[in-house]
């Protein structure tokens, strides 16, 4: 009978794949382009498109970057919400004069291999002056997209069908996003959990989508005195009423004609029936808010940006192509 030796079989090492840097370009699959720019190729030249009559450049000298290429620098900036350097060295950018090699040493079972090669970036003062330019020329275009709406029983239509309230024209609500500590009026952005922030008020339908947006009020400022100083207040006081349509608060806005809130201690049962309601209604907003946050993470971190009073509008144009 033949004898059967035990033989030892070393352990198979799994091959090591080294990810690149991101490559500007539309090449990769929708599913690519979503994950590393929150856009696939169509909402990138939709954006890019809307764009292009202020970031084209008009020279072609030290090959400038195209219009979708830097759509797509901005998109990644917000969407990680990381530093100016970290964004332009992880971008790959073929045409830039300065290059420098890195070179990575790895072992396989019975070699050593030496793999080079040449990777290009962005400095990072490129990368500022490209996100400053694009969300600057989406901002001049925000009252495209961000308004108030015109078929107002489509609007009541769409509210009621989420939970039954009546005559609903929009959530209203107050969101928070951190930013650095400003070197003017530092104490007034100090919110109620001691962090800086600006304190953003928003209004959306009941697709999501925002008919309006206050932006410029600091992180100490209540949701209700923002509410009172604020357009959609001196136009509700105006328009609104139940027979016109009503907006949807939490309790931290005061209950007007124009702007129900729920009831704070209710005992009856249409008390009770009229706060799910209306929790149910108004929760709209704050899914919003949420996606909106997750979405591009530069507003669930901290905006270390000056001009960080415009970046909720902006981002918010920019969800609109998104939804669109």
């Amino acid at each position: 009978m033949a004898a059967f030796m035990q033989v030892p079989v070393p352990p198979q090492r799994k091959e090591r794949h080294f990810r690149l840097k991101d490559d500007l370009s539309l090449n990769l699959s929708n599913e690519e382009l979503r994950e590393r720019y929150r856009f696939g190729r169509e909402g990138i030249m939709f954006i890019s498109n809307l764009v292009s009559n202020d970031e084209s450049r008009k020279t072609k000298r030290n090959h400038a970057l195209t219009v979708p290429q830097q759509v797509m620098v901005t998109m990644r900036f917000l969407a990680t919400g990381s530093f100016l350097q970290v964004v332009g060295d992880t971008i790959v950018y073929n045409q830039t004069v300065n290059t420098h090699f890195i070179f990575v040493l790895y072992r396989s079972p019975k070699l050593y291999v030496v793999v080079f090669g040449l990777f290009t970036g962005l400095h990072k003062g490129t990368v500022s002056r490209i996100v400053s330019d694009v969300l600057n020329s989406l901002r001049d275009k925000r009252d495209e997209f961000i308004k108030w709406p015109i078929n107002v029983d489509e609007t009541r239509g769409d509210f009621y069908r989420l939970s039954g309230f009546p005559n609903v024209l929009g959530a209203i609500d107050g969101t928070h996003i951190r930013i650095q500590a400003p070197s003017e009026d530092e104490p007034s952005f100090v919110n109620r959990k001691g962090v800086h922030s600006v304190n953003v008020q928003a209004v959306c339908d009941a697709r999501g989508k925002f008919t309006n947006i206050n932006a410029n009020w600091p992180g100490s400022s209540h949701d209700s005195h923002i509410f009172r100083t604020s357009q959609v207040c001196t136009y509700m006081e105006q328009n609104g009423g139940w027979a016109n349509g009503v907006l949807l608060g939490d309790s931290g806005y005061p209950c007007r004609p124009f702007l129900m809130t729920p009831y704070q201690n209710p005992v009856q049962d249409h008390q009770k029936k009229y706060n799910r309601c209306h929790c149910s209604t108004k929760s709209v907003i704050e899914r919003t808010f949420g996606r909106l946050k997750r979405r591009f993470h530069i507003l669930h971190s901290e905006i270390k940006h000056k001009k960080n009073q415009f970046f909720m509008q902006m981002i918010s144009v920019i969800e609109h192509k998104g939804q669109g």
